[in-house]
């Protein structure tokens, strides 16, 4: 008869956590491997954002749900899309992503699991952060590729990396 296999019991709250710092590894991730030139490429037809515009969109988005709902920490300042750089930009989503990550660790400690102002719960934040997220990184690559400097290859895929982009943030088994 074979062994029983040992698993280890799933730590909800902490699975929560890391996949927050993934995400925003994700985001780090993108940043890093953006061309320089594609930072202020205006979009196609000179309607929409900017790369700098959308991460400092995705910084002060952040800044909003935070100010609603987390007051009590020491939220960062906006971004000005109009003169961020990139470097600039990529410190505010490190500190929003760390304020938000405690504001996830917050709510995680309520029996509701209730984030201020958001609905219906820590989970639902969680998710919303990370489609938010997600769908301005594709809005980058896009724009990217468009003003004639795309991602390479592996870039594009790196951010797809889930497992070594998990281990990129110091998480194992």
């Amino acid at each position: 008869m074979p062994a029983a296999i040992k698993t280890k019991e799933l730590d909800l709250k902490r699975a929560i956590l890391e996949t927050y710092a993934v995400n925003e590894r994700a985001n780090q991730y993108l940043l890093e491997s953006l061309d320089e030139r594609a930072w202020r490429a205006e979009p196609p037809g000179g309607k929409g954002r900017t790369a700098a515009a959308i991460a400092a969109h995705m910084h002060n988005v952040r800044h909003m749900w935070l100010v609603a709902a987390a007051k009590e920490l020491e939220i960062p300042d906006k971004l000005e899309p109009a003169d961020c750089t990139r470097k600039q930009a990529m410190a505010a989503l490190t500190k929003s992503a760390a304020c938000c990550s405690r504001m996830l660790e917050l709510a995680l400690a309520r029996p509701d699991g209730k984030v201020k102002g958001f609905r219906p719960d820590v989970v639902g934040m969680l998710g919303y952060l990370i489609s938010h997220d997600a769908h301005h990184r594709g809005q980058i690559c896009v724009l990217a590729r468009q003003a004639g400097f795309p991602l390479l290859k592996q870039a594009g895929f790196g951010m797809w990396e889930w497992g070594t982009l998990w281990k990129q943030c110091g998480f194992g088994d």
